[in-house]
């Protein structure tokens, strides 16, 4: 062998060494790049919805109680009487157990929404022959209600579990002490299906916040309306995220919010511990009714209360709602921004 042979065999080995080491930094970036995109959708959720926290304690118990014995008549009076039976503690009942789901709840629906629609976007442009075609609102609305099955499929049971802790009160004949022993007391005595009650309902509402959020970023960065936008920018300011992230809460509730009080009612189903559900009889003497699906709860909601019954609590989760998506995804994206992660929402 030569010396030419040896120096070429040299070069040769180093040039795959290159390549192996590249392929592997490029796999530790893209690693560190997920976790970091996941991180930010965590930290979003649990800001988010600890901001809000007390609302979304009053719009679930407004939601489920028992239309023969009224205990929250509206926004203000609610908070107040949490705050005078309950305390500050009261205001924050199930925070704990929602923030414990929300984070990963969060974080998985911001990086499966991001990855939907890179892979329906490179679908669509392969099928259009389009190498610059964009995602339409309908696509992005197919990605967001992905993005939804995914997350609420993978966290639904805490979900499940944390209406009822939210539900609960200092007089319920029976206590959940936290979400594992009411993950395993619903399990037990309800079975596995149970965890899953109301499922079905969730879907839309993540479809929607998701399609609307960016359709109209999209729209301002294009259209630059009314002085909104800076003609030669690139990115919205934080305001206004804010704003269409309060457009996308609006749009999302008031369509879909029928199918959140629906979804609630059906998470009670078979719970008879409760102090304050939705009954079949006047004063609570009767059995809490009983739902077969989603379909039945709609019906039997009407028919007992009224179409009105589809919006209870609509007024706090509004003041709640509007808050709560901007703030989750203006936080996302300021996270993201100052962790470095050049995969973005938009992208």
């Amino acid at each position: 062998m030569t010396s030419e042979d040896v120096v070429g065999k040299s070069t040769g080995e180093t040039a795959v060494s290159r390549i192996v080491i590249t392929e592997e930094s490029k796999a530790t970036h893209a690693v560190v790049t997920v976790c970091k995109s996941l991180f930010a959708g965590g930290v979003a959720g649990a800001v988010s919805r600890t901001a809000v926290a007390p609302l979304e304690r009053l719009k679930i118990l407004l939601q489920v109680q028992n239309p023969h014995n009224i205990k929250y008549n509206g926004t203000i009076q609610g908070l107040k009487y949490i705050w005078r039976t309950e305390g500050l503690r009261g205001l924050f009942k199930g925070n704990g157990t929602n923030c414990a789901r929300i984070v990963p709840n969060s974080a998985v629906k911001f990086f499966s929404y991001e990855e939907a629609c890179r892979g329906i976007l490179w679908l669509y442009r392969r099928k259009t022959g389009n190498e610059d075609a964009q995602l339409t609102p309908v696509l992005r609305l197919g990605a967001g209600a992905s993005a939804g099955i995914i997350a609420m499929s993978s966290t639904y049971p805490m979900d499940m579990v944390r209406g009822r802790i939210t539900v609960q009160t200092e007089k319920s004949p029976y206590q959940y002490r936290g979400m594992l022993h009411a993950l395993s007391t619903v399990y037990r005595e309800e079975g596995f299906r149970a965890l899953y009650r109301g499922w079905l309902p969730s879907i839309p509402y993540v479809g929607l916040n998701f399609a609307v959020y960016e359709t109209l970023k999209d729209w301002l960065l294009q259209s630059k309306p009314f002085g909104l936008v800076n003609e030669d920018a690139k990115e919205l300011g934080v305001a206004t995220k804010l704003g269409c992230g309060a457009a996308a809460g609006t749009v999302g509730q008031t369509v879909a919010y029928p199918l959140d009080v629906v979804r609630r009612r059906m998470q009670m189903v078979g719970w008879n511990h409760a102090a304050s559900i939705v009954t079949a009889g006047a004063h609570g003497k009767e059995q809490p009714l009983q739902y077969s699906g989603m379909v039945d709860a709609f019906r039997k909601t009407v028919c007992h209360e009224g179409f009105g019954a589809l919006y209870k609590g609509l007024i706090p989760n509004s003041v709640k709602v509007v808050p709560s998506i901007a703030i989750a995804f203006v936080t996302y994206e300021c996270v993201k921004d100052m962790l470095g992660v050049e995969m973005r929402i938009s992208d």
